[in-house]
């Protein structure tokens, strides 16, 4: 059976985006992106780092893989890739070497164990990963998949043009030994049976300069948030500021706003002179910076489905049991747990239990409330 290597190549003399395969990108190094998701994929007999660079070395050991370390020129500016790859084969033991590129940080495990089985069962000698761009292109002036004489289609019915994708490639051993012999070259293929794989959604990432670092950076921040994505429309969710009016929409029967900022307070009292029968809030804190309101409900009250594109809003819960909606995900909590949902996070929170269950409300006076859907009143 063909033993079959992972190979991620990582630098350190990038020019464009120097020291970029050690760059954090959302708190983690750009490298370990790719490791990480090669060992999830877990359709490998060993997973090599190919650096020069003593910092790689030490990530990649962290991070349970083995290392090689390339001689400096393979590291150079001078050097092909079709002569890095060569050294690579000459040094490691292996029959086939899949490349997965750290600049192209969002390819899934899923897709890369896609890659492996299609090189595998379809006997291939090279694989190619590629990206469908389905836009009017020329090349050297002239139209590939139009005609400048006819009307314009519309563009999803174009014929995709494919652009390398790099993220992903994959070589046998002995054929591209004997492209390299043969013609001085065999990153593309040359001789044997090649074929093409198609990466889609944020796999087609790729981190080449500046600005698509900055950009991974955002779209890295967003996939941490591990969240299903909301569609919101113009004119179908409002917003509200005055956070008092919308305690009393959301069913608050006693508001006390008057009595917030005291040196100190002491909880027991004001939990001691607000009643146990029915809802109420106590403003305690109210500052330029934040706000702390202790809102009391019972079993079947709430608020209205929600979210807050500016604030990151969090409660301690002091008494009794609640529903929380979270993203459309409903969990229980209870007294003594702390929540947190972060800003542009869609929630929605219900007493429950047997009770009248109270909670601590950290966020700001002036945030903004948003009701997605035509969610406006109180269910």
């Amino acid at each position: 059976m063909a033993k079959i290597v992972a190979m991620i190549p990582a630098r350190m003399g990038s020019k464009r985006i120097p020291k970029k395969n050690i760059r954090l990108l959302n708190g983690k190094p750009l490298i370990q992106y790719a490791i990480d998701a090669v060992k999830e994929a877990d359709c490998f007999d060993e997973i090599w780092v190919n650096s020069e660079a003593d910092v790689i070395e030490k990530i990649a050991i962290a991070s349970g893989v083995n290392f090689y370390r390339r001689p400096e020129y393979y590291a150079s500016d001078e050097a092909s890739n079709d002569e890095f790859t060569e050294d690579f084969f000459n040094n490691i033991d292996t029959d086939i070497v899949i490349q997965v590129l750290p600049t192209s940080p969002f390819i899934s495990a899923q897709e890369i164990k896609d890659f492996v089985q299609k090189f595998v069962y379809d006997g291939l000698d090279t694989l190619i990963s590629m990206i469908d761009v389905q836009i009017e292109a020329t090349y050297k002036s002239n139209p590939i998949n139009f005609e400048q004489k006819k009307i314009t289609p519309p563009s999803q019915t174009l014929e995709p043009i494919k652009a390398y994708g790099c993220s992903l490639m994959g070589w046998r051993r002995d054929n591209y030994l004997s492209n390299i012999k043969k013609y001085g070259a065999a990153y593309h293929g040359g001789d044997g049976k090649i074929d093409f794989f198609t990466l889609k959604g944020y796999s087609t990432v790729d981190i080449d300069n500046e600005e698509e670092f900055q950009l991974a950076e955002s779209v890295a921040r967003s996939l941490s948030k591990n969240r299903n994505y909301v569609k919101r429309y113009y004119g179908e969710e409002h917003s509200e500021v005055d956070v008092p009016e919308i305690l009393s929409k959301d069913g608050v029967a006693a508001s006390s706003y008057n009595l917030s900022n005291q040196m100190i307070v002491n909880l027991k009292d004001i939990l001691e002179k607000n009643s146990k029968e029915e809802s109420w809030c106590h403003r305690v804190i109210n500052t330029e910076n934040n706000s702390a309101t202790l809102i009391a409900q019972m079993p079947g009250e709430g608020n209205r489905r929600h979210y807050h594109p500016d604030w990151n809003e969090w409660w301690y819960i002091l008494q009794g049991q609640w529903e929380w909606e979270i993203d459309g995900k409903t969990c229980i909590v209870k007294k003594d747990d702390f929540v947190f949902i972060p800003k542009g996070i869609v929630h929605k929170i219900t007493a429950s239990g047997s009770g009248q269950s109270i909670r601590l409300a950290i966020s700001r006076d002036d945030v903004i409330h948003t009701y997605p859907d035509g969610d406006f009143e109180n269910e």
